[in-house]
């Protein structure tokens, strides 16, 4: 492809649209925030269970439990699941903080594993290298969109009696074999931040799982201790981690359109990867086999990323990147012990990536100024 002239109207692609997602859907987010504020159910309570009944379904698990963040879903998945003092737990270099996070917040120690070069998701082969006597589980992260290789994983996690637990946090209707994001180990971890694929209108995550028991600790740790039914009467120091009633609402009124959206996404991504292939500088993602991308971001690697996004600025296109440093060369986890060129690859891609605007609202001629001024920085 070569560039075309650009339209006389300068467009504006920010990196996402909440306002235009919102404009779609406002009679039923403002019919259904109404019902929450008339029936004064601001805290768990029947929005919150109807989601949680729905969001179940459609990962294929047999329990849902609605938090108040993501970042709280993973530190409930440890502490239910028993990880904590002593325990080392293997995870990706390259992720949002929360995910390390959680692993210290819990007393366990993180231990951080390269990436695959291509997918950017953990490498079942690095993650055999990392383990130690101390290794209790497995956090891999369903980076950008595409769950991780959970064969690999799931493997080595029954081989060595691990508990894997998923970071689906950018992975809602994501697949591996058909099967959804959240029901591959044994509890997967959910946000429902606003920009997330399914987000919510403030902070919100979620936990599913198969497994009866664990469920029912995790109702438990996120209020306070209490089982329902039975308040006032602490069965176990827990937190106050409870989804609200209004994201409750929000998310279900938002979760029968996720399919439509997310097909949206990969309709986007194909247009991208495919009108910007004759750039030999830039690396697109990759769908692995038998993976399900839903492209919460399209994130390609150049080598001058920086200049790229400069460019892409001036001409109206917002980008971003996710991330720019790897877990290990942030201050706060330079604590691990992990120096520069440990984890090559993690390092490595974090210099060269950027993401390009994509959200299901966008339209083709968003894209088309997208794909264009990507091409003029370059001819």
């Amino acid at each position: 492809m070569t560039a075309m002239p650009l339209p006389q109207l300068r467009l504006e692609v920010p990196m996402n649209d909440l306002d235009a997602q919102y404009r779609q859907i406002k009679g039923e987010v403002d019919a259904a925030l109404a019902r929450v504020i008339e029936e004064q159910s601001f805290i768990l309570g029947p929005h919150v269970q109807r989601f949680e009944a729905n969001y179940a379904d459609y990962c294929k698990v047999g329990h849902c439990i609605g938090v108040s963040s993501g970042t709280d879903a993973l530190v409930l998945a440890l502490l239910a699941v028993g990880v904590g003092e002593g325990d080392e737990v293997i995870a990706p270099a390259l992720t949002f903080g929360a995910t390390i996070e959680a692993i210290c917040q819990v007393g366990a120690r993180p231990v951080l594993c390269d990436i695959d070069p291509q997918h950017y998701t953990i490498d079942p082969e690095q993650v055999r290298r990392c383990l130690s006597d101390r290794t209790r589980a497995i956090v891999p992260v369903h980076l950008y969109g595409q769950v991780a290789d959970m064969d690999g994983l799931n493997a080595l996690a029954v081989e060595r009696g691990l508990v894997l637990i998923e970071d689906a946090a950018q992975a809602q209707g994501a697949r591996f074999r058909g099967e959804p994001a959240g029901s591959l180990g044994r509890v997967g971890c959910f946000s429902f931040y606003p920009g997330k694929n399914l987000g919510a209108y403030g902070d919100a995550g979620g936990l599913t799982t198969n497994d009866e028991v664990l469920a029912e600790r995790l109702k438990r740790l996120r209020n306070h201790g209490q089982v329902a039914g039975d308040k006032f009467n602490y069965r176990e120091i827990g937190f106050n981690a409870r989804m609200d009633g209004l994201q409750g609402a929000v998310l279900s009124t938002k979760l029968p359109h996720l399919n439509d959206w997310n097909e949206r996404r990969r309709v986007i991504a194909t247009r991208y990867c495919a009108e910007l292939a004759g750039l030999d500088c830039m690396t697109h993602p990759v769908e692995a086999p038998h993976a399900h991308h839903v492209y919460h971001l399209y994130v390609v690697r150049v080598p001058d990323r920086d200049a790229l996004a400069a460019s892409l600025q001036a001409a109206g296109v917002e980008t971003a990147v996710h991330y720019p440093h790897p877990m290990h060369l942030t201050p706060a986890f330079r604590l691990l012990g992990c120096g520069e060129g440990s984890l090559p690859v993690s390092e490595q891609v974090c210099r060269e990536i950027l993401s390009l605007p994509l959200y299901p609202e966008m339209s083709d001629e968003q894209v088309d100024w997208v794909i264009d001024a990507v091409w003029r920085h370059y001819v």
